[in-house]
């Protein structure tokens, strides 16, 4: 009966110590998982217990933080979660109280400044990026970060000010430096700004002084003339002013070129190529551009006159250049094909590549229908005499030979 008695005590005296736990009711861990049976002193506890089982993980400088630094009480449950609950705002609630958006739990430095700008209202690029955050945030010194106008002027004042190349205040250019500056360029020089109204291409590519010589930057006229006036004035090959060519320079020149020498001017009704490819005042002498003829002979004269090999006046050639010549080529490179169809074949056969001057055959130059066979043919007239005995109508003369080898071949 004694044993019974004091089995009953003991269990009651269990139960009212559990009842009273100083961890709270809620607290189920066993005793003997953080006190020694000898005494209440604490095991250590990094051995027994796992906090990262909780609901806070410890990472980083929490696992050195005492653990009465959080827990204030024995009941563990009311232990504040919140950064702001054991951290002091040091920056007056300017920034959040969310202390982990921008520290980590190993320690208080900033590294992803760039990140939580791109969460905000003014993302960080170009030389954004490298610029001092005391630059824009004044009151940094003070850990304080009030929100900042992000107005461009709001920070670029004195730059705007100061600019003189063009003169902003004087242009009267927009305050919103992105108009012009792209965001994410590094430095001032990369303007952009857009001048589609006008490209500014090739020769075109040029400062702004050029065109707008008052510094106002108002819109001005886009007719070349208003800017090419001396250039056009002062062309002599051809001359402009004489010929009355047309004041818009587009119609000869590119602006995509940068150069003035690379006219286009449409020549279609006369091809400029080969030798014709040649300075405008060799043909328009006058200096008016007055159209000249296109008959060969207008220009050429002189060369037909001069000419005598074969003599051209002598032969009554066709004062047709363009039937023998090509304007592709010189003047040495004639090609008569049609000899081969109309008199003899030069150009193939037998005696394709054995001439080398009309004179190997026509040495009557006084009478290209006049020609010789024993230039190159060299017989002994008894021997071809006797080889031509059964040959009816047979003489020594060239004639006779063409009349029985018309193309040139013993085999006619």
């Amino acid at each position: 009966m004694r044993r019974l008695s004091l089995l009953i005590l003991l269990v009651g005296i269990f139960q009212l110590c559990f009842s009273q736990s100083p961890h709270g009711k809620n607290f189920h861990v066993d005793c003997a998982a953080c006190h020694s049976p000898e005494s209440w002193e604490l095991l250590q506890l990094s051995k027994t217990f796992d906090h990262n089982q909780t609901s806070f993980k410890l990472d980083g400088a929490h696992q050195a933080v005492d653990c009465k630094a959080c827990h204030k009480s024995l009941v563990f449950t009311e232990a504040e979660r919140e950064c702001v609950a054991c951290h002091l705002d040091m920056h007056n609630t300017t920034l959040g109280t969310d202390c982990k958006r921008c520290h980590k739990p190993q320690n208080w430095i900033v590294t992803n400044t760039t990140q939580l700008h791109r969460e905000g209202r003014f993302p960080l690029m170009g030389a954004h990026r490298t610029a001092d955050c005391f630059q824009c945030h004044q009151s940094a010194s003070n850990l304080r970060f009030e929100p900042l106008n992000i107005e461009c002027v709001s920070c670029h004042r004195s730059d705007y000010l100061a600019t003189t190349s063009p003169n902003h205040q004087e242009a009267g250019y927009s305050t919103s430096c992105e108009d012009c500056h792209g965001a994410q360029a590094v430095s001032w020089n990369a303007a952009n700004f857009e001048h589609d109204f006008f490209p500014l291409r090739g020769g075109h590519a040029i400062s702004c002084f050029e065109c707008h010589t008052s510094g106002t930057f108002g819109k001005l006229p886009t007719d070349c003339i208003a800017c090419h006036q001396a250039d056009y004035n002062s062309t002599a090959e051809p001359n402009h002013l004489q010929v009355g060519f047309s004041t818009n320079c587009t119609e000869c020149h590119q602006p995509t070129d940068g150069s003035w020498g690379s006219a286009n001017f449409n020549h279609d009704f006369f091809p400029l190529t080969g030798g014709h490819a040649i300075s405008c005042s060799e043909c328009h002498t006058g200096g008016t551009g007055t159209k000249p003829s296109t008959d060969c002979l207008t220009c050429h004269q002189n060369d037909y006159n001069s000419t005598t090999d074969p003599n051209h006046q002598q032969a009554g050639f066709s004062t047709d250049c363009s039937l023998c010549h090509s304007p592709d080529s010189d003047w040495d490179a004639a090609d008569f094909k049609s000899h081969d169809s109309q008199y003899f074949p030069i150009y193939s056969g037998r005696h394709n590549g054995e001439w080398s001057s009309c004179l190997d055959c026509h040495s009557n130059t006084s009478s290209y229908a006049d020609f010789t066979c024993f230039t190159c043919h060299v017989h002994n007239q008894t021997e071809t005499d006797g080889h031509h005995q059964e040959v009816a109508n047979y003489s020594y003369q060239s004639s006779a030979c063409y009349s029985c080898h018309p193309t040139g071949r013993a085999e006619d």
